[in-house]
């Protein structure tokens, strides 16, 4: 289904989005910010970067969590009361975890506040993509509300990061950490106490119910298959890219790459919008994934020759091709979850997602030292590539899933 920019427009601008878009943009924006502030803090104040790393684990861990079961009980109670609840929860957590790091605690203490906080961090980006269910019926505009999600999370992994590495030169090195936790706190808040989130109703659960909720669907486990794909071939670029650019002399010049390689994938997620290709979702999302593997790992060449600027295009073209797999994902949660299981599903989706990155990042790291910075790109190809086949075979069950109102071919 192809998306204009008049149904971006249109999306928000239907009466009643206005203050839960500005209040969930609030809050998602330091999403990138805040486990990247809690690292560079517990770094400057404790002097061990190894430390730092196992404390935004901990938030990894708990946000994996707690997207789940979170948004479980908010499709059977809705979400205004429960994200309350959970932003003053996640704000006594981050309260806590910098006192400790403050006051010099263990570091088994700092990662089980970390977990702590990771697990209440709202989750909002599922509530708030669920919203445009409530708000619009099927079709191009509520694509492009699902578009919208996409689009704006990657603009604030853009600009959360570097606003965290710019608080943590100030004279406290929690700011970062202060500012993040308070916009998501703020955010949460204006998003749930906004007309169209309290008028939305969960859906009681139905008897007999499986315990695996969203994921008994088997659309739903090839969707977030999908998803973890994705975070592999993610999650090793983040580590190669880093790789590359420190060999040739300058490590800050990862960051900027990264932060570009956002850019693209903004720009990829309008153009690709609007002719969307394959049409039919059950093989867009093994095509997708192919694409993006293949790109990948063609930045292994061209980090062989040792060229950073070789590396940086092929990592332009490749980041074209993310947020129309983040939207692919969002839009097929429609097709393969009944109805009143969205929130769960995004869930899954971000658990998926951060288990993919960890591994791919995990991996990488590995062969980066065994063979050399190039390598990390192979990996992620070969990864998704193996994954993609997965999702072929696995077609079928997203496509007996999709109806044609939900999906045309």
């Amino acid at each position: 289904m192809s998306v204009s920019l008049s149904d971006y427009r249109a999306a928000v601008r239907t009466p009643g989005a206005a203050v839960p878009v500005l209040g969930s943009a609030l809050g998602r924006l330091p999403i990138a910010m805040y486990g990247l502030a809690v690292l560079l803090h517990v770094q400057r104040t404790t002097g061990s970067f190894a430390s730092a790393g196992l404390v935004s684990a901990g938030i990894l861990v708990g946000m994996s969590v707690g997207a789940v079961a979170q948004g479980r009980i908010m499709d059977r109670r809705g979400p205004a009361r429960v994200l309350l609840v959970v932003a003053a929860l996640f704000a006594g957590a981050s309260a806590l975890l910098l006192v400790l790091v403050a006051t010099g605690r263990p570091l088994g203490a700092l990662v089980a506040a970390a977990v702590l906080a990771g697990a209440t961090m709202p989750a909002l980006p599922g509530a708030s993509r669920s919203l445009w269910t409530a708000l619009l019926p099927p079709g191009p505009r509520r694509d492009a509300g699902y578009g919208y999600e996409a689009i704006s999370l990657e603009v604030f992994f853009i600009l959360g990061p570097a606003v965290a590495a710019f608080l943590v030169a100030a004279p406290w090195p929690g700011t970062g950490a202060l500012v993040a936790a308070s916009a998501m706190v703020v955010g949460t808040v204006v998003f749930a106490c906004s007309r169209a989130v309290r008028a939305v109703r969960g859906v009681p659960r139905r008897t007999g119910r499986s315990v695996l909720g969203a994921l008994a669907s088997p659309g739903m486990r090839t969707v977030a298959l999908a998803s973890l794909g994705f975070g592999v071939v993610v999650g090793t670029v983040e580590v190669g890219v880093p790789a590359v650019t420190s060999a040739a002399g300058s490590a800050a010049l990862g960051g900027v790459l990264l932060s570009a390689w956002s850019v693209t994938s903004v720009l990829g997620g309008l153009g690709y919008a609007a002719r969307p290709w394959p049409r039919p979702l059950h093989l867009r999302l093994p095509v997708l994934l192919v694409g993006f593997a293949v790109a990948v790992a063609a930045m292994t060449l061209a980090a062989a020759t040792g060229s950073v600027v070789a590396t940086a295009l092929v990592m332009l073209v490749a980041g074209a091709l993310i947020t129309p797999q983040t939207t692919a994902h969002s839009v097929a949660i429609d097709v393969v979850v009944a109805e009143g299981a969205g929130t769960e599903a995004f869930g899954w989706v971000v658990t998926a997602a951060t288990v993919g990155i960890a591994a791919g990042q995990s991996g990488a790291g590995v062969v980066v030292e065994a063979i050399g910075p190039h390598a990390a790109f192979l990996v992620g190809g070969v990864g998704g590539l193996v994954v993609a086949a997965v999702l072929w075979l696995r077609r079928a069950s997203v496509e007996s899933a999709a109806t044609p109102e939900a999906v045309p071919a």
